[in-house]
């Protein structure tokens, strides 16, 4: 059985129409074929964006740059052809609540996903209670393991709840699985210089500052906000301080 039921589905009416066009039978064929084609890719890019697992739908197109004018729809646009997830580079997503961190963090997971990109998005604190599950099951090497096979980990809500020493260090080694290999994009409302779990993070990236570091920020309470893409340096002295 060759499985094509969107050849079996769509027969009908490109038959008519490639008789009304009188299309060669050359051409006829690769109609069926591109329709076939085009659904498969339409069903894999549905699939990707179901096993992400997503909590709500969030597109580039609703979001309101209007109403955040800090926000360069440029650098976002840029961000959407996922050229840093091809890379491997990490996402920074920091702001107050209601500043669309959230919005974004979805809407460039699902671009991805409909590149082709295995994406996985989570909580925070529900990604850290999972690995202390498995941890206390023993199953702490799969789970990681598992985390770190995804082209794009999407952490959401980082900061809003603070993490024990334990969880900091489970989420640290899930951070370091994916280290220089596959991306990872947060969601956070706490400036890394203050986000204590990722200052053994922050120190390696001091110590190979090979590649660049993609960094949106938006405006925090009596702060100027502004988005922009600097080299690897440059963040580690905006946002990880000795």
């Amino acid at each position: 059985m060759l499985r094509l039921p969107t050849i079996r589905a769509q027969f009908p009416d490109l038959a008519e129409a490639a008789a009304r066009d009188q299309m060669s039978y050359r051409g006829f064929l690769a109609e069926l074929l591109m329709a076939e084609c085009d659904d498969r890719a339409r069903r894999r890019s549905e699939r990707r964006i179901k096993a992400a697992a997503f909590p709500r739908e969030k597109s580039l197109r609703s979001f309101d740059f209007e109403a955040n004018p800090h926000i360069d729809p440029a650098v976002i646009h840029t961000l959407a052809t996922c050229d840093w997830v091809k890379k491997g580079l990490p996402l920074c997503l920091i702001g107050d609540s209601g500043t669309g961190k959230s919005h974004l963090l979805i809407a460039l997971g699902t671009e991805a996903a409909m590149a082709g990109y295995r994406v996985r998005y989570t909580l925070a604190t529900k990604l850290v209670n999972e690995l202390v599950e498995a941890a206390d099951e023993k199953v702490l090497t799969k789970t990681i393991a598992r985390y770190g096979r995804v082209d794009l980990l999407a952490i959401d809500e980082l900061g809003y709840m603070e993490l024990d020493r334990r969880g900091a260090e489970l989420l640290f080694q899930v951070l370091t699985e994916r280290e220089e290999k596959n991306s990872v994009a947060i969601a956070s409302n706490e400036s890394f210089g203050k986000a204590h779990m990722f200052r053994r993070t922050c120190a390696r990236q001091r110590r190979n500052r090979a590649g660049s570091r993609l960094v949106v920020t938006r405006p925090v309470h009596g702060a100027v906000g502004r988005e922009y893409s600097v080299p690897a340096e440059h963040v580690d002295m905006e946002l990880c301080p000795s």
